[in-house]
């Protein structure tokens, strides 16, 4: 008998376990995140947020890979289960020009997305062969570029910043559509183009991979600040500098170059549901901001905890905003010390030094 009886026990305890565990897996939604290449700093952004933002809001958060920005502002709109995206600034500006310039597609993507807050800047990498006569990015002009694969957002920024530099759209015979990984292959073995434009957060993989030997091949061109060319892109894009720590193996020296804002971008979700778990992420990642800096790629402690004003046309997601900037306010009240009441200047006592009521 009480052998039956500890079975039983054991069967109902197990039962219990299950049941508590499939409520536990039930309870958690599943979202989805395009990031970008497998290579670049979004993808790792994206596996940081899944992590230390999402696991703990009880969102089980896929990251995606992408072609880039592009693509993502595409699949932000109109991909099923995708909540989140990561969009560079200038990506995410040339759609809102084309909806203001009467472009009904544009308009009907762009509109309706919103931003969660800007992250940090990516830095624009103009790679040639170590050989090439060329050491400066204003001297790219009429060569043979890899501007990115067609749906990123390199390749938007690319033709942007090109049009800044020289007054005149790229022409497309000496534009060519490739990956990262494709563009360095055409450089450096076909030798069938000149420049490959590559736009990733510094350290990025494609390039902390690489061997000592890399720089037998390749070379990085350097921001020239004394050219015109210069002046001009820098109304749209900002000077930055390529750190020989972020690629010790291979970099020998500091390279000056140009950047763009990454943002972390939603739609404006009127679903309760969708609403409650989205404001729960903009909690969790107030709440573990100091996780994603200590633990995440290095990027992040270049990412500010704040909601600064956006251009026109640019608008935050109300209820991840409202989460956001009362957690922000919590936190810096919470860091703020007490103000000490002015004293006479005499000597304090022990008890009011400890107290922190006077300075010795």
């Amino acid at each position: 008998m009480t052998t039956i009886r500890s079975l039983l026990t054991g069967l109902i305890s197990i039962t219990f376990l299950v049941s508590s565990a499939a409520v536990s897996a039930q309870s958690r939604t599943g979202y989805k995140i395009v990031t970008a290449s497998k290579t670049g700093t979004y993808i790792q952004i994206g596996r940081d947020l899944a992590q230390w933002v999402a696991d703990p809001a009880q969102i089980d958060l896929e990251v995606l890979e992408s072609q880039g920005s592009a693509e993502n502002v595409r699949r932000m709109r109109f991909e099923p289960g995708v909540k989140l995206a990561l969009v560079q600034s200038d990506v995410y500006q040339a759609f809102l020009d084309e909806a203001k310039a009467g472009n009904a597609e544009a308009g009907n993507i762009i509109r309706p997305l919103r931003l969660i807050m800007p992250l940090y800047d990516e830095e624009i990498y103009f790679v040639t062969r170590a050989d090439s006569p060329i050491n400066a990015i204003h001297e790219i002009r009429n060569k043979k570029i890899a501007v990115g694969a067609l749906g990123s957002g390199t390749a938007l920024t690319s033709r942007t910043l090109y049009q800044l530099m020289f007054g005149e759209p790229l022409p497309s015979e000496n534009a060519q559509y490739l990956t990262n990984e494709e563009a360095l292959v055409k450089l450096t073995v076909d030798k069938t183009i000149d420049v490959a434009i590559i736009v990733a957060g510094q350290p990025a993989k494609l390039f902390s991979d690489m061997k000592p030997e890399a720089r037998n091949f390749i070379k990085i061109l350097k921001l020239d600040d004394a050219a015109p060319e210069t002046a001009r892109a820098k109304k749209t894009y900002f000077p930055a500098t390529i750190r020989t720590s972020s690629y010790p193996t291979w970099l020998t020296a500091d390279i000056p170059t140009l950047t763009v804002k990454a943002y972390l971008v939603t739609y404006d979700y009127g679903l309760q549901s969708t609403v409650g778990n989205l404001a729960r992420f903009a909690e969790s990642l107030c709440m573990n901001f100091d996780k994603l800096q200590a633990n995440g790629h290095p990027k992040w402690k270049q990412v500010k905890l704040e909601l600064p004003p956006l251009a026109q046309g640019w608008r935050y997601y109300p209820p991840m905003e409202k989460r956001l900037r009362a957690c922000i306010a919590r936190a810096s009240a919470a860091a703020t010390p007490a103000p000490v009441s002015d004293r006479p200047a005499r000597p304090c006592t022990e008890q009011e030094f400890v107290l922190g009521l006077c300075r010795r």
